[in-house]
């Protein structure tokens, strides 16, 4: 009886523990992000904040047009979520309640491009932005990925337990078209993963380094991630400021993962139990 009231406090201390471990990088990002870049490697570490955040900031704005490079990450990441959450949605909604020829092999088709390492389409990818000629364009950064396999993947399974055919057809009935079933009925049924999806997609771009890297040309166009890896250097990289710009560049995450965390849970779970 004793060992039974043990074993949830000994779960929670091993949860607390990972917790801890976890958060650490964090807490010392932001740490550091108040430090100068000689208190960083001092020996001990600083483990309290420090009054060089203001400096950092200075410095950051200094080297980067920051704030533009933050807008151009916040506009990227939203055009990103907005399309892959249209194109995702009826393409999920077309595999699970329409019927067509060769259904089954254009889904399957989708999903084998899962099994493709993302360094496969590096260079297809180059090639293709450079005959479109949109090289250091933002669009090449979120157009070529509206349409993942992964997200239409989510949608179709959501839909085909979420949105009952009989509604479907009672609408076919009364002469309703498909993009007005989509529109009307389908999209409202389709809430909890499109926020799963929304968030993932929206966090995956914001962090997306590989792509830009490929297509980006110039440092006003950079998105964050670009743009605070042009702050490292072999002899004079100022790791207050790059701290700083981190920092910031991580808040909107945190914010946002907090907001939504039960609504990316409840999506990934949504049909796992009936």
């Amino acid at each position: 009886m004793k060992s039974d009231r043990l074993t949830p406090w000994a779960a929670y201390l091993v949860v607390g523990v990972g917790a801890l471990i976890m958060l650490a990088p964090f807490y010392f990002m932001f740490v550091f992000a108040t430090q100068s870049r000689a208190n960083i490697f001092n020996l001990p570490p600083p483990l309290w904040f420090g009054d060089d955040l203001l400096a950092n900031l200075k410095i950051l704005t200094e080297r980067l047009p920051f704030w533009r490079n933050l807008g151009w990450s916040l506009y990227v990441a939203l055009a990103s979520t907005a399309l892959t959450l249209l194109f995702c949605s009826m393409g999920g909604y077309a595999f699970a309640l329409m019927e067509f020829r060769f259904k089954k092999a254009l889904f399957t088709l989708v999903m084998a491009t899962m099994l493709l390492p993302s360094f496969m389409s590096m260079i297809p990818t180059f090639m293709i932005m450079d005959a479109l000629g949109w090289i250091d364009q933002h669009r090449a950064l979120y157009i070529p990925g509206a349409a993942s396999a992964f997200g239409i993947f989510l949608m179709r399974q959501f839909a085909a337990t979420a949105v009952p055919k009989e509604l479907i057809e009672a609408a076919r009935m009364d002469g309703c078209g498909e993009f007005a079933i989509y529109w009307r009925i389908v999209l409202p049924l389709l809430k909890p993963a499109l926020g799963t999806l929304g968030l993932i997609t929206f966090i995956a771009s914001w962090n997306n380094f590989i792509g830009p890297l490929i297509v980006m040309r110039s440092l006003d166009n950079y998105t964050l991630p670009l743009a605070l890896r042009t702050l490292q250097s072999p002899v004079n990289t100022e790791w207050g400021a790059l701290m700083t710009g981190s920092a910031i560049a991580t808040i909107p995450l945190l914010i946002l993962f907090a907001v939504s965390s039960r609504q990316l849970i409840a999506g990934l779970t949504a049909g796992a139990v009936k």
